[in-house]
Order: C-alpha cells, then sequence, then structure tokens
C-alpha cells in the first residue's frame, strides 16, 4: 500500500473525509492536565493574594481586581500550547496566536535552552513554530509525523540546519520506548 501524500478532502466544517483519517494526524497528549494544572496555579495565586490582603486588612474592590488580574496573567504564562501534527505540517496553538509550519518544506530546525529545550521549527514559506522537545519526545505518533516530515525536508533539499537536532531527539525516543518496553516486561 502506497504512501498518501495529498491531504484528504474536506467537507462542512473544515473536517477532512476519507479513510484514515484519524491516523494521520495526532494531538500531544497531557495538554488537558497541563491546562488543569495552569488553572489552578493561578486560581492559587489568586487565593493566596486574597488571603494575605484579608490578613492585612487591605481587602478592597481595587486590590481585588488588580489580583484578577495578576492571576490572569500567571495563566496566560503557564496555559500549555496545543501541539497537532499531520502528515507535512504542525500546528501549534498557544493563548494568543496560532502557529502552522510545513514539516516537509523546514529549512531549518533548532533545539533552545537547557533545562527545558525548545524546538523551533522554520519552514521556507516563513511559517515558525516553537514547542517544548518533552512533548515530542513524549508522543510517539507526533514524533513519527514529524520525523517524516523532516526528511521529506533533507530529500527536497530545503532543510539547511537542524539534522543533528533529529538525530539526538531520535536517541531520546528511542531511549524511551526502550525504557517503556523493560518496564513492561516486553524487552
Amino acid at each position: 500500500m502506497g504512501r498518501r501524500h495529498s491531504q484528504p478532502p474536506l467537507v462542512a466544517g473544515g473536517r477532512s473525509s476519507g479513510p484514515g483519517t484519524v491516523r494521520d494526524t495526532a494531538r500531544a497528549h497531557g495538554w488537558r492536565s497541563d491546562r488543569r494544572w495552569a488553572i489552578g496555579c493561578a486560581c492559587a495565586a489568586f487565593v493566596l493574594a486574597e488571603l494575605a490582603e484579608w490578613d492585612t486588612g487591605d481587602l478592597s474592590l481595587l486590590h481585588t481586581l488588580l489580583t484578577c488580574g495578576i492571576a490572569l496573567v500567571v495563566l496566560a504564562m503557564l496555559w500549555p500550547a496545543q501541539v497537532v501534527a499531520g502528515e507535512g505540517w504542525l500546528t501549534v496553538r498557544g493563548p494568543l496566536r496560532t502557529r502552522r509550519v510545513r514539516t516537509d518544506a523546514l529549512s531549518g530546525m533548532w533545539l533552545i535552552g537547557d533545562l527545558a529545550c525548545s524546538l523551533v521549527l522554520r519552514d521556507i514559506h516563513g511559517g515558525r513554530a516553537e514547542i517544548d522537545a518533552e512533548v515530542v519526545v513524549a508522543d510517539p505518533v507526533l514524533w513519527h509525523l514529524l520525523e517524516s516530515g523532516v526528511h521529506r525536508s533533507q530529500e527536497r533539499g530545503t532543510l539547511r540546519t537542524g539534522a543533528r537536532v533529529l538525530t539526538g531527539l531520535g536517541r531520546r525516543v528511542d531511549g524511551e520506548a526502550r525504557a517503556i518496553l523493560r518496564a513492561s516486561g516486553l524487552d
């Protein structure tokens, strides 16, 4: 069976039709739990600040509104990006904007940071997306879609920098897979 390189036809509402469309896209796991964690942290910041103001006797409507604003800023800073990938594309939806990059037409890949590494992808059309590298390592389907798109970019000759990044991430994904197999007794 050959590999499909075209997008499936779209039906009303922007949903794709045709066989196998579920396998052609991947949504990063853990987004909902990260979102609940961000909401919990923002609520905790609000409640703690309100309790501190109540204890000092400074609780007023103005202070409550300012504290609510600060809690919203905390929420926006901690809100996780939702990563969705398909054959030849990757989309990162943040709290303020959505960024889409063509993985089959990448011009460069970079890892930024030491403790919390971010993977930066740039395509030849000017698209740029930045995601946490752990999101890619933790999700094998997302990794497979990204890797196949990067290989198509290499075949086409558009990828100028980033081959070492792909190799390093591939080692991490393989290590995670080995650890899972070993823990489950299948290794």
